[in-house]
């Protein structure tokens, strides 16, 4: 049964495609089953999680995400042999991909996985014009796939997870709303559930019994709510977003052990501290971060080192009402916690891919925004028409996440009680990334050897 995440449709086919799936559906009642099990997987366990029909996120079950990697292991085929060879810089010319899925589209076939999985590119290094072939080329190292314990496809040897196409998409079409508006999400308890917990916390004393103040906590807080903006909150983009948060924030809270060495929870640090607590909703979110954004002298070339997460947070309070009234500066051991998340960033992704997707997530956004900023495609010539037209190629469409159980931690420190829970999110402010460039004349030599090599295919190395 091939992937289902892409559909490829042209409008006036649409009918016409749907009468060919009625009439073979009676014929092949085993693959419509199939179907339904690969759909209720990708539903319940992208990304780690679980959405229901209602939008209400929870962590997927180890059934779950069990029965997606079995899925997942018998529709991905394994990369060519030229494909699957490691490689530091793989070329992806966008005008040929674009041709490439404009004859699959003709013929009525899908996507293959090299086109869905990009070539297996894990991570875009350059990005050149080529004014002769009027294309533009994305390029990084890449190698063959495979698909983990998770459900995740990912370099064979690094584990890396690869970059897709239906992120790309999505990165694409909304670069150009993302000039006015950061691509984020964000989970955050209501004013409604702040405002109930204010009065019960304004009559509480000594917490004589943790385990029932807990919860009547996380009563009193509610569900909390989910946001995305920008990126369609259906789209595989946002879930990754979503996921990595609620995966960072139950770190944080000691609510899931930790996989990376080194990796404490913001309440152990918090009790080894013998710190009070004076604020209960420390909010961190994550954020793009380069060392550096290099170009030509041209504008031809452009160069993206060292692409990384970095974990911000401050304090958030709120007034009578359970408006946020202020963030100000959270706590130290909070920001000790932030900068001990960021540096031991990479190797989490290694071990849990969701955050090495959303690391794909934000270079797909920044490399959308540099080519919509520096109009890479007028000086290219090519407009990215089958890319930038949904009626072509539509993106994945998952459950959207509406809403989640509050969670609420506890420590005992200097024998106190503390309760604290915690908010926050994803920013990715696509195009503050490329507010500090340098010029490097030298990039002009490594786009002019990458874009020279005749080539039969929409990618090579």
């Amino acid at each position: 049964m091939p992937y289902q995440g892409l559909s490829l449709v042209r409008c006036s086919r649409r009918f016409a495609f749907g009468v060919l799936v009625l009439g073979l559906l009676a014929a092949r009642h085993s693959s419509a089953l199939a179907q339904v099990d690969w759909q209720f997987a990708r539903s319940s366990a992208v990304g780690g999680i679980a959405v229901n029909a209602e939008g209400v996120l929870s962590n997927a079950s180890v059934d779950d995400t069990g029965r997606l990697a079995r899925l997942m292991k018998k529709t991905l085929h394994p990369a060519p042999s030229d494909l699957a060879q490691p490689t530091h810089m793989r070329m992806v010319s966008l005008r040929r991909l674009e041709e490439a899925i404009a004859t699959s589209i003709e013929k009525g076939e899908p996507l293959a996985d090299e086109m869905r999985y990009l070539a297996g590119l894990q991570e875009i290094t350059h990005v050149f014009v080529d004014r002769e072939s009027r294309d533009i080329i994305l390029a990084g190292p890449a190698e063959g796939w495979r698909v983990d314990a998770k459900g995740a496809v990912v370099g064979v040897e690094t584990g890396r997870p690869v970059m897709l196409l239906d992120d790309l998409l999505v990165a694409l079409r909304t670069a150009r709303p993302a000039m006015t508006e950061v691509i984020s999400c964000s989970i955050d308890p209501t004013p409604e559930g702040l405002n109930r917990l204010r009065e019960y916390t304004e009559g509480l004393g000594v917490v004589a019994n943790r385990r029932k103040a807990m919860a009547s906590f996380k009563e009193l807080l509610g569900p909390q709510k989910i946001t995305v903006t920008v990126v369609p909150d259906t789209s595989h983009f946002a879930r990754v977003m979503i996921a990595a948060d609620y995966r960072m924030k139950r770190l944080g809270m000691n609510l899931d052990r930790s996989p990376v060495k080194g990796l404490t929870s913001y309440l152990q640090m918090l009790k080894a501290s013998g710190a009070g607590v004076n604020d209960m909703f420390p909010r961190w979110w994550l954020e793009p971060r380069y060392e550096s954004v290099m170009r030509s002298p041209d504008g031809l070339a452009w160069e993206l080192h060292g692409a990384s997460v970095k974990t911000m947070t401050e304090a958030d309070f709120f007034d009578a009402a359970g408006q946020r009234e202020q963030s100000v500066e959270a706590n130290p051991v909070a920001k000790a916690w932030a900068d001990n998340f960021t540096e031991k960033y990479d190797e989490l992704a290694m071990v849990d891919p969701v955050f090495g997707q959303l690391r794909n997530c934000m270079q797909l956004a920044i490399v959308a925004a540099l080519i919509v900023k520096e109009d890479l495609a007028g000086k290219a010539g090519y407009s990215l028409p089958t890319l930038l037209d949904p009626t072509d190629v539509e993106i994945e469409k998952l459950p959207a996440p509406k809403q989640v159980d509050s969670v609420v931690s506890s420590l005992k420190v200097n024998r106190n009680d503390w309760l604290v829970s915690t908010s926050g999110g994803v920013s990715i402010n696509s195009y503050a990334a490329l507010r500090q460039v340098k010029d490097n004349a030298s990039l002009a030599a490594v786009r002019e050897k990458a874009t020279g090599k005749e080539s039969a295919t929409w990618w090579w190395n």
